[in-house]
């Protein structure tokens, strides 16, 4: 009788306790949960270009992963791709380049010359010459938190020079752009300079 209870115990104690194992499973499942959280709210997220406003830089279908962290070290930079919500149309983000900081007075001239007060601003990223400068026909006075933004496809684009979008309050930017997916042919880190 004493060697059967012996053995039943040295059974009990090499089976693994199914409640500490499962216990050890659901917490192991949250701590990965908490972490995807983390980073997809604070770190980088994926997003997907709809469209063809930031031609030849992005196209439609890229995938990036948009750098959501370095905005809180430093401020965003001139030329800088950044992502951001449409105010009007609820889960729409827009990807757009800084051309405007804040502080500065942009204006497009009508020749399609783009000014940052009232200097010629050199830049090669602009798909072609600008048709319509919209609201940036009259100079535009940036605030101390806000950004012009405007899409390389400068003429299939809708960016600071259309109402709908106007100026980008920094607190509104999600992120920059950061590297390319997807297509794999085209994957990499994103030139903002």
């Amino acid at each position: 009788m004493e060697n059967q209870k012996e053995e039943k115990k040295k059974h009990q104690e090499g089976k693994p306790n199914v409640i500490q194992e499962t216990i050890s499973f659901v917490l192991y499942i949250a701590i990965v949960f908490l972490l995807t959280y983390l980073v997809i709210h604070y770190v980088g997220q994926r997003t997907q270009v709809s469209g063809t406003s930031m031609e030849y830089t992005l196209s439609d279908g890229d995938n990036l992963i948009v750098d959501k962290i370095s905005y809180r070290f430093h401020d965003p930079e001139r030329f800088d791709i950044i992502v951001f919500p449409f105010q009007y149309k609820e889960d729409t983000y827009y990807i757009k380049r800084i051309i405007g900081l804040p502080g500065e007075t942009v204006q497009i001239g009508e020749d399609g010359t783009i000014y940052i007060d009232n200097e010629k601003l050199e830049e090669s990223y602009g798909r072609e010459v600008i048709q319509d400068p919209g609201q940036a026909a009259e100079p535009i006075k940036l605030g101390e938190d806000e950004y012009f933004v405007l899409g390389d496809n400068r003429n299939a684009s809708s960016d600071s020079r259309d109402p709908s979008v106007g100026v980008i309050a920094g607190e509104d930017i999600i992120g920059r752009a950061w590297v390319r997916l997807y297509p794999f042919d085209k994957i990499g880190f994103i030139r903002h300079k």
